[in-house]
């Protein structure tokens, strides 16, 4: 880009910054992996993510420590007692579910530009004359040049590097969350698709870290791989974006599975949202609640239909109750 064609408040000094300052996630290689191209990377990585938190938690379940007894949700002999599926045809419809994802990632990912094969001083200096106008129609005329001639450059870098990249991240959370929200609580209220498909993930009634993605192959396209491709369309992720999405939209759905309430789980401690959330949803008494995964619970809590610890203790407080009276 030529100097003409330079916002009016980016002088040399705050060009050079721009061109020469990156952020410490950026890597200009165009491959994270020499072997492997980002777009292909981009589709491994929820698999190799579902696994390897998965057995982690199955050494877990298999380990016998007594020290964890106290964070287990339910006892070992219990997932064997009242689950309807055998923990191999748990794994063999999951490698199934996962194996057509794949595919159908095969034909819908696109190579994109990666690392240095982006102009990121040219898309930067794309936003220059947006974010002018909004920064002198916010704070004036005469403040806002000031605060562009200072702190325009900084204010681009991190507009680019951290803002537009954090929104569309959670966009793309907001996306899947709701998704899967209205679609699972649909898959509850109408009898024939739970029968028909949800029902294959509630023979699972004490869920599992490898059970995550137990479903009817038709549900687990519906819900889990179009919601991936409806998030990274509609919030425009790059290839790199998509993928730490979808590793971590992994992570927490496995996290959501895996029958412990750990005080020092990452992944259970910046969401309500967690493993104990979502078992109160295999049980009986929850099982038309809690239907947000993987992220957030904003919608049970709108719509409704969030339930706790507490909710259950009440409601069997008042049936007690009720029980007593009828006496």
């Amino acid at each position: 880009m030529n100097a003409t064609a330079m916002p009016f408040f980016l002088d040399g000094r705050q060009r050079h910054y721009l061109a020469t300052h990156t952020p410490f996630y950026y890597t200009p290689r165009t491959s994270l992996v020499s072997w492997l191209p980002d777009h292909l990377l981009t589709l491994a990585v929820p698999v190799v993510a579902y696994w390897a938190l998965s057995i982690f938690f199955h050494i877990l379940d298999t380990s016998g420590w007594k020290w964890l007894d106290r964070y287990r949700l339910h006892e070992s002999e219990e997932v064997k007692s009242r689950n309807l599926v055998s923990r191999g045809q748990v794994f063999w419809a999951v490698i199934f579910q996962q194996f057509v994802q794949t595919a159908l990632g095969l034909w819908w990912i696109e190579e994109m530009p990666v690392g240095a094969d982006v102009d990121h001083l040219a898309n930067m200096l794309r936003l220059a004359e947006p974010m002018a106008r909004a920064v002198t129609l916010v704070f004036g005329e005469k403040t806002g040049s000031q605060i562009l001639a200072t702190q325009g450059a900084e204010g681009l870098y991190t507009l680019y590097w951290w803002a537009i990249p954090s929104a569309k991240f959670f966009l793309g959370m907001f996306i899947i969350d709701t998704w899967q929200y209205f679609l699972h609580r649909a898959m509850h209220m109408n009898t024939f698709l739970y029968k028909k498909f949800h029902s294959y993930h509630h023979r699972l009634y004490v869920p599992y870290a490898y059970g995550a993605l137990y479903n009817h192959p038709l549900e687990g396209f519906l819900l889990d791989t179009v919601g991936a491709v409806l998030a990274e369309w509609i919030a425009n992720l790059s290839t790199r974006e998509a993928m730490l999405l979808f590793g971590i939209s992994t992570f927490k759905t496995v996290d959501d599975h895996c029958g412990y309430k750990l005080p020092w789980d990452p992944l259970q401690l910046i969401s309500s949202n967690n493993a104990d959330y979502h078992d109160i949803h295999h049980q009986v008494i929850g099982i038309k609640s809690n239907f947000s995964q993987p992220f957030f619970i904003h919608w049970d809590a709108i719509l409704g239909t969030r339930m706790t610890r507490k909710d259950i203790e009440l409601r069997r407080q008042k049936q007690q109750q009720k029980a007593h009276k009828t006496q």
